[in-house]
């Protein structure tokens, strides 16, 4: 069967909410990713670890201009995301070279769950090529990041198992977790429990350094409070690990300095981790949906009501300040019939 060549005689339709709503999220993320990257470069040593900031900054802008040139066809408002005064570039170093290269993994996973779940929703051909290129450049740079981190040691890779010797299908204990002994992890438990564990010690190292730097006191609150629970979910899921006597990450706290001067808005600072925690949302049902022990399912979904307590805490603080900025929206029709 032959396959159908795709429609680029469609460029001129009208795009979805799916094509607005990830080209707004994508603007959005890059806009901050960029502010960050380049107050990064301001204070990196390492010669290859510069020049993955300055891949990363270069996809960013990137992006930035190609989505500004398809909102500026399609007359729909640019994002005011974030600017120049949302980072201070004179401020001192906050994060040492190694960190770097972990947020920068961290940050390219957000991204490519963004564009994996827009793909298979966007129609119209431009768009498709936009978000099929931001993959693609997306995977190539995850690539190089694999390897500083592996080259300088500053990883370890996920935990091996015993590759099985025949096929074999469940008992009656596979779901046993609370009661009785506890069947062995299998490879995607164990997948999504390095991968939460990674994702996460970023992120308390991250929340670290913004705890120290941000001014306003709810909000500094609000990263102490994130942070400590951030640690209590990684000791969990080490435990968890180590009980099947498997190799897990490390913290990552000491390459945070002890500087106290703020290289970023508390607007960006705040919005970073409310979009992130959100992120952490997909993360923790992604570990839910392949998970078949009980105890990891309660261990989860406590993780799970600690995050969204954070998002919408930090949410909050964002609309009080104005700093919210809306997304692309359906028409309000019971607004427009109270005008009546």
């Amino acid at each position: 069967m032959e396959m159908r060549k795709p429609n680029k005689s469609n460029v001129n339709e009208k795009l979805t909410s799916a094509e607005i709503g990830k080209l707004w999220a994508t603007y959005m993320g890059n806009s901050m990713s960029s502010c960050i990257l380049t107050y990064f470069l301001q204070h990196v040593d390492e010669p290859d670890i510069q020049e993955l900031l300055e891949n990363g900054l270069s996809l960013s802008k990137k992006f930035i201009r190609e989505i500004e040139s398809i909102f500026k066809q399609e007359k729909i408002p640019i994002p005011i995301g974030f600017t120049n005064e949302d980072v201070n570039l004179g401020a001192p170093r906050l994060y040492e070279d190694q960190f770097y290269v972990h947020y920068l993994k961290y940050a390219a996973k957000a991204g490519l769950s963004i564009y994996s779940i827009a793909i298979p929703l966007i129609y119209r051909e431009d768009i498709r090529e936009f978000f099929s290129n931001c993959m693609n450049s997306t995977l190539v740079f995850v690539e190089q990041i694999k390897n500083v981190l592996m080259d300088k040691g500053f990883i370890i890779k996920p935990p091996q198992i015993p590759i099985p010797d025949k096929v074999e299908f469940i008992t009656n204990n596979f779901f046993k977790g609370y009661i009785g002994n506890a069947r062995p992890l299998h490879g995607l438990e164990i997948t999504h429990l390095y991968d939460n564990i990674e994702n996460n010690i970023t992120s308390k190292a991250l929340l670290l350094g913004f705890s120290q730097v941000v001014k306003t006191d709810k909000i500094r609150t609000l990263f102490i409070k994130g942070k400590d629970f951030t640690h209590q979910h990684i000791d969990k899921y080490i435990h968890t690990l180590n009980n099947e006597h498997l190799p897990t990450p490390s913290f990552l706290d000491y390459l945070v300095t002890t500087s106290t001067f703020p290289p970023f808005s508390d607007k960006l600072m705040l919005y970073h981790k409310v979009d992130m925690f959100s992120l952490k949302i997909r993360a923790v049902g992604n570990s839910l949906a392949v998970n078949g022990r009980f105890d990891l399912g309660g261990m989860y979904l406590k993780s799970l009501t600690n995050i969204s307590s954070f998002v919408h805490e930090g949410a909050k603080i964002m609309i009080e300040n104005g700093w919210f900025e809306k997304p692309p929206s359906a028409i309000d029709r019971d607004k427009i019939v109270s005008k009546k």
